[in-house]
């Protein structure tokens, strides 16, 4: 493996970069993550884009751009753009990094395993490509797979925690997600699906004491936000219980991805989630539970850049649609970063500018939400 970035995003660094902000961007801009680490409320995502060199180099300028204005928080998967786009972000970060414009331990890099990557382009043969890279090293054992493409067994998972080591540059990656682990339940009993969440947390304890991550989580589409009666239907609660039973006390779950805009609002008003006597939504089970929540598809993929009218009137300040709805993510009480795909560095100027202005009180939120129709 060549050789890699050591150290971890921590408390002192994550502070010391939100330090430097001090005046440029309004109070409220960075909030503190477990164990008291300081995140930006918006953050830089990577899912999208074709496969090509072209789209490497306008990630690496945007992560590079990010860093710059006020984004420590980088999100991405080791099947992003078959493998691209973490290996675009392990450029920009060495460029921040020797340029001085960030350390190591002031950026929270966080990425994803479970779907079976393919290696910066789809293969001639992609079933070769599967057998020669997983079947045949050992790696995948039959009945491991769901729907043919997602695994979380222990092999599998320290395989691709040490590929997305190697991709990014760093020798320890601040958040490792199980990505949407709700995949394996469309195949698979909630009995057996618990057994592999136990053995997934077991192997994901184990990195962390080896150093390769400092926490762990998930990472969902529509696990959190399904209707307890449904078959992809995920419990916090659940979880957070598994992690304990192999983690105990201390146990390193602590963080959940899903997504939550303005069209798509459940992690706040559904009430899905039972802890202990009461039935909640999922950002009031985490924060019972003590785990924190990353806001994923924050403009709904772009869908969000164009708002009615009215909703101007509830945010003010800003001057775009996208703005506006990034705003209302960030606002939202229980949401910890609201993260959206920008692969240029205009996208990441304009939205830089929501850090200039002060998340939304909680009477205006309420406000919004009503006229919004939550």
């Amino acid at each position: 493996m060549a050789k890699m970035i050591g150290g971890h995003a921590s408390v002192e660094g994550t502070r010391r970069y939100a330090e430097r902000f001090t005046g440029r961007l309004a109070p409220g801009h960075f909030r503190e993550l477990d164990g008291g680490a300081v995140l930006s409320t918006l953050g830089l995502g990577t899912y999208l884009g074709s496969e090509d060199g072209a789209t490497d180099v306008l990630y690496q300028d945007a992560v590079l751009r990010a860093l710059e204005l006020g984004f420590n928080v980088i999100d991405t998967a080791v099947n992003y753009r078959h493998q691209r786009s973490e290996r675009a972000i392990r450029t920009a970060l060495a460029t921040a990094i020797s340029s001085g414009v960030v350390a190591r331990d002031e950026v929270v890099v966080a990425t994803k395993g479970g779907f079976i990557p393919f290696d910066g382009a789809v293969p001639r043969d992609p079933r070769a490509y599967f057998a020669a890279t997983y079947v045949e090293t050992g790696i995948i054992k039959p009945g491991d797979v769901a729907r043919g493409a997602h695994c979380i067994a222990p092999r599998y998972l320290r395989d691709q925690i040490d590929r997305s080591r190697a991709n990014l540059g760093l020798e320890t990656l601040d958040v490792y997600y199980l990505h949407n682990p709700e995949t394996q339940l469309e195949e698979t009993e909630r009995k057996e699906f618990l057994i592999r969440i136990r053995t997934a947390f077991q192997a994901l304890e184990e990195a962390v004491a080896a150093g390769c991550i400092t926490r762990f989580g998930t990472a969902t589409w529509a696990g959190y936000r399904a209707d307890p009666g449904e078959p992809g239907y995920l419990s916090l609660a659940e979880l957070v219980s598994a992690a304990r039973d192999v983690g105990g006390d201390d146990h390193h779950f602590r963080v959940i991805q899903l997504p939550y805009n303005l069209g798509m609002t459940e992690a706040f008003t559904r009430a899905n989630q039972r802890v202990k006597d009461r039935v909640v939504s999922v950002l009031e089970a985490a924060r019972q539970l003590g785990v924190s929540v990353m806001a994923s598809a924050s403009l709904h993929q772009g869908q969000l850049t164009k708002l009615p009218p009215m909703i101007a009137e509830y945010i003010p300040g800003l001057t775009t649609d996208a703005q506006r709805a990034l705003q209302f993510v960030r606002s939202t009480p229980g949401i910890e970063t609201a993260l959206v795909g920008m692969k240029t560095s205009a996208h990441v100027e304009e939205n830089a500018k929501v850090g200039a202005v002060p998340p939304i009180p909680w009477e205006q939120f309420q406000r919004l939400f009503s006229a919004a129709g939550g």
